[in-house]
């Protein structure tokens, strides 16, 4: 499976909104934290990362309904991991809704929305876009 960084705007925003994923804080700034995987062209997935020194927000992946349980959401986490540890990053969080599951079989725990660090806290994702239900889950890399 093709993994690359920085996958077409466009595209991206259109598979979010497939996916019924939040996208309306996503700047052109945020989107060069993505990865796509798939055609470069025509990702069937994507993911992003929020980097904040030593912590990070995964946010946003989202993989196309006929390209699921072949692997590209797992390849996508583990790229983005690896993206955010050449950055410095300690701690990975992220909000989820329905893949509590996925995440917790690739090591990720739920934590505390009251033990999440500020910079995570103050973003858009964790203070506006998901509910306040949602799980928050965290990885040490």
């Amino acid at each position: 499976m093709h993994i690359y960084p920085r996958p077409p705007a466009v595209k991206v925003m259109n598979l979010l909104a497939r996916c019924a994923l939040p996208n309306s804080d996503l700047s052109e700034k945020k989107l060069q934290h993505f990865f796509g995987c798939g055609e470069e062209a025509n990702p069937g997935g994507v993911v992003g990362v929020e980097l904040y020194g030593d912590v990070a927000l995964l946010r946003s992946l989202a993989v196309d309904k006929d390209v699921r349980g072949k692997g590209c959401g797992k390849r996508l986490v583990e790229e983005v991991e690896k993206y955010a540890a050449r950055n410095g990053v300690k701690r990975l969080y992220l909000l989820t809704t329905t893949g509590e599951t996925f995440f917790g079989a690739l090591g990720y725990k739920k934590v505390g929305r009251d033990s999440v660090p500020d910079a995570i806290r103050n973003t858009t994702e964790f203070s506006t876009l998901c509910s306040a239900t949602a799980p928050v889950m965290a990885k040490d890399l």
